[in-house]
């Protein structure tokens, strides 16, 4: 059945019922009563689609071996997922690309201190996990280069930018040494980028038992935790996309840089287990840590620098065979009505290992929500808008998959893209997370109160707010900021289009490892592949509710909601530079402009749906609403990093990791001038009249007026 015969039958049954039962199906922003019911019904029909046998079954085929982007085992995984998706009856496109992706070939490190020694750099193979013993990728990081590093070695800590600061207060310098530096609290590549800005000539990073190891529970197999001589391997890259065409597909004939000539590290990184950074760690004496830097192994921290000496050498193929080949994977469900506007869903599906975890279980999420889908339009229930299911490649090397394709298909994404729904580590445990975009925040929170929670608390919402302890009515559950980070960021932080993600997730410590395998998630991440299951029930049903409304259901009150709770920062940091604070009253009369304005369109909204509203009325209210925040998005992008356009959230320039809101705004009032931070404000000012405008438009064509 159709969506519009679905709707008919709706309105048909809708005039039989009573009041009372109408009130127990609540309404759906975006949709007319009668839309709203056949909407519901279509959305369980999504929600019971996802099969925890099949994606139980899709993640054994797709984790069974490590597949490093640019390999042939990758590619396997490509050709795996789009066999599976033609058999749904969906459109495929496979979408390649040759980018700059170098592969580690040798890695040895040679302690010298009492004795001379190489490290022995494997993770153990365990013999209840075939995939294990399987070979690895060598334990060298993401694109470092090939090189030679030998110096004394000096502690860092996580390598922030204020633990360099503590250093140079202690008299330490790292000019000439190897740094030894934890993982957490900061991207790695913002760890390599610190170290060599002061000179170091190697970077080694391990991950502290403290946060991820035997501290915080048993490891594996025992447990679910990292063993002492587990490796969290991963990019060095500070960017998105291929690094030699920046801001540009790499497609055939395109004009590339050198190597040489990009931000890429220029000195070796290299991760190591903890048991060998025990083994740096226990010679290391000099300077004494400061009281906070004490780790989780069984010795006492030592700064340095010295007496314990670190000769790293890493060689790579970037001579022969450092570009390769990557496959991203397309599945179109064709919309009935609007074929040329597009709800992503997508995952990437590269790893470090296996990958069980991060990130075949985004993968399957995605595979389930499209089966599902695909089996609904075969009986004539096809979504209006189209739905495309996307696994991107190359993600763990700095998002290059998705990045390149946003480039190459900038036109069409500016033009029609709805959303992007990111599914990033779906399913690694039972507790519940959700982010993205302000305007979507309320479609997924409303979304997951029609899925069952797979332990029987209830709905997914409600469990949610059971482990958060969210306990008043007024209040909801956090929700993450889109800083950066994963496959979003082409659509949001680069063009602006409206994101969300969620996953399930619990103690874990394979992050990157070799011991990411099916056989740790059958017996810790996820036995029985219920949460696989959950996340693709999610997916499917949040994709059909933005691809069948009459009206983009984003919701922009809430948006500006949020965007007031930043001001506050935002007052405090001119304070501090001693700066005038009256362009926050500017702001804030901005975005109470915008507030309003939101509001006066969902009421117009909800008024022209109870009754009759035209198709163009609808067509002309959709496309201004498209703009919304696409408006945030500046053609000539942050100042420090001009590919990250949009102004209202990016990575912290000095972190990687910690979102950063407003970034235009704070950036200058951290490296500018009271100047270009007035300029700065002024311009996010005139944005959010832009948008309360848009607003007004889209509330003008469905009212009428």
């Amino acid at each position: 059945m159709s969506f519009r015969r679905l709707l008919s039958a709706a309105a048909l049954i809708g005039a039989a019922v009573s009041p009372a039962a109408a009130q127990q199906l609540p309404a759906i922003p975006g949709y007319s009563p009668a839309g709203a019911s056949a909407q519901r019904q279509l959305e369980q029909a999504a929600i019971a689609g996802p099969m925890a046998s099949r994606a139980n079954a899709r993640s054994a085929a797709l984790s069974k071996e490590p597949h490093i982007a640019g390999s042939p085992a990758q590619k396997r995984t490509a050709d795996y997922v789009m066999a599976q998706m033609k058999a749904m009856g969906l459109e495929t496109e496979l979408r390649s690309y040759d980018v700059w992706l170098p592969h580690a070939t040798g890695v040895k490190i040679t302690r010298m201190y009492r004795d001379t020694v190489a490290l022995d750099l494997t993770e153990p193979s365990v013999s209840s996990d075939p995939a294990t013993q399987l070979p690895q990728y060598l334990t060298v990081n993401g694109s470092s280069p090939a090189g030679v590093g030998e110096g004394d070695v000096v502690f860092v800590n996580f390598g922030l930018i204020e633990d360099y600061a503590t250093l140079d207060s202690l008299g330490v310098s790292v000019k000439g040494k190897v740094v030894l530096a934890r993982y957490g609290r900061s991207f790695r590549g913002i760890k390599a980028r610190e170290a060599e800005k002061r000179g170091a000539v190697a970077v080694l990073i391990y991950t502290d038992p403290l946060d991820d190891g035997f501290v915080t529970g048993d490891v594996y197999p025992e447990g679910p935790m990292r063993p002492l001589r587990g490796v969290q391997r991963g990019s060095v890259f500070n960017g998105a996309g291929d690094p030699l065409t920046p801001g540009y597909a790499s497609t055939p004939g395109a004009p590339r840089l050198k190597p040489e000539e990009t931000a890429l590290p220029k000195i070796p990184v290299v991760p190591i287990s903890a048991a060998n950074a025990q083994a740096l760690l226990d010679g290391v004496r000099g300077t004494d840590i400061p009281r906070n830097w004490q780790g989780g192994l069984s010795l006492r921290y030592h700064v340095g620098p010295g007496p314990v000496r670190v000769k790293v050498e890493v060689t790579t193929d970037a001579a022969t065979a450092g570009t390769k080949t990557i496959h991203n994977t397309l599945g179109y469900l064709r919309g009935s009505e609007y074929p040329d506007q597009y709800v992503y869903i997508g995952a990437h599906r590269d790893s470090w290992g296996p990958g069980a975890a991060d990130n075949i279980s985004g993968t399957v999420s995605v595979l389930e929500a499209a089966h599902a889908l695909a089996d609904m339009a075969k009986k004539g229930q096809r979504p209006r808008r189209t739905i495309v299911f996307a696994t991107w490649d190359a993600e763990e090397w700095g998002l290059v998959g998705s990045s390149e394709y946003v480039e190459d298909d900038s036109l069409r994404l500016k033009k029609g893209a709805v959303a992007y729904l990111n599914q990033d580590v779906s399913a690694q445990g039972s507790q519940f997370g959700g982010g993205g975009s302000p305007s979507m925040r309320a479609m997924l929170r409303d979304v997951v109160k029609s899925v069952p929670d797979p332990k029987g608390r209830g709905s997914v919402y409600e469990a949610w707010r059971l482990v958060t302890g969210t306990r008043a009515d007024t209040l909801e559950p956090n929700m993450g900021d889109p800083g950066g980070g994963s496959d979003f960021a082409g659509f949001y932080n680069h063009f602006g289009i409206p994101t969300a993600d969620w996953g399930f997730g619990g103690p874990a410590g394979t992050y990157h490892s070799a011991y990411d395998t099916h056989a740790w998630m059958e017996r810790f991440g996820d036995p029985g592949f219920l949460y696989h299951a959950a996340s693709g029930r999610i997916g499917a049903a949040f994709a059909l509710r933005l691809a069948n409304a009459d009206v983009l259901p984003y919701d922009y009150a809430e948006f500006a909601r949020t965007m007031r709770r930043y001001l506050a920062p935002v007052e405090r940091g001119l304070t501090q530079q001693g700066w005038s604070t009256a362009p926050v009253g500017t702001l804030a009369a901005a975005i109470t402009k915008l507030e309003q304005a939101a509001l006066a369109f969902a009421k117009a909204r909800d008024a022209a749906l109870a009754g009759a509203v035209s198709k163009g009325q609808r067509d002309a209210a959709n496309a201004a609403l498209l703009t919304v925040e696409r408006g945030f998005a500046r053609d000539t992008g942050l100042k420090s990093r001009p590919w990250y356009r949009t102004l209202i959230y990016a990575s912290d320039v000095d972190n990687g990791y910690s979102s950063m809101v407003f970034p235009g705004v704070n950036e200058a009032i951290r490296y500018g001038t009271q100047a270009e931070t007035a300029a700065e404000i002024d311009d996010l000012v005139q944005r959010f009249g832009r948008a309360a405008a848009a607003l007004d438009t889209a509330r003008a064509a469905l009212s009428g007026t």
